[in-house]
């Protein structure tokens, strides 16, 4: 194999390792633009080592975001009895006041569960409605590919 086929089939691997990690480049909101006249081949030779040395640089890898991902909140069991007890409670306590604790107690355990049961659902339909959060380290990752780029002669944007 002679060298001009050797380069060329150096190329050819870095495009394919690049064609890999372009839905995790675009995922970057980066747009490159070769100021100096770069070839697509040059480009693509260029964001795929910017991207090895970002992630070394950074701490992270936008190809594995689901390892950044956070793990859900566990789910708190028992919010309903809880609150069903909590009304309860003070429930009886009106209730005696008033001359039936026993009936200020179901009163109360049933208004206070319906309140706590409430809140559950308001909770979870407002943490589905929050977009979520861009992965810890994306930014820094953005910052290193953008300053490897700007140094080899693209603009960054």
């Amino acid at each position: 194999m002679n060298l001009l086929s050797c380069k060329k089939l150096s190329i050819a691997v870095l495009s394919l390792g690049f064609a890999a990690l372009l839905p995790v480049l675009a995922q970057a909101d980066l747009m490159v633009y070769p100021a100096k006249g770069q070839t697509n081949d040059q480009l693509s030779k260029d964001r795929y080592e910017c991207h090895t040395w970002a992630v070394k640089q950074s701490g992270f890898d936008p190809s594995n975001v689901q390892a950044y991902q956070a793990s859900p909140q566990p789910q708190q069991k028992g919010e309903v009895l809880r609150g069903g007890a909590r009304g309860a409670a003070a429930g009886a306590a009106i209730g005696a006041i008033a001359g039936d604790a026993g009936k200020g107690a179901a009163i109360g355990a049933t208004a206070g569960g319906l309140k706590r049961g409430f809140q559950k659902i308001d909770n979870n339909r407002n943490a589905q409605s929050q977009p979520a959060a861009p992965a810890p380290g994306l930014d820094a990752y953005n910052r290193a590919i953008g300053a490897c780029l700007t140094g080899r002669g693209y603009s960054v944007n």
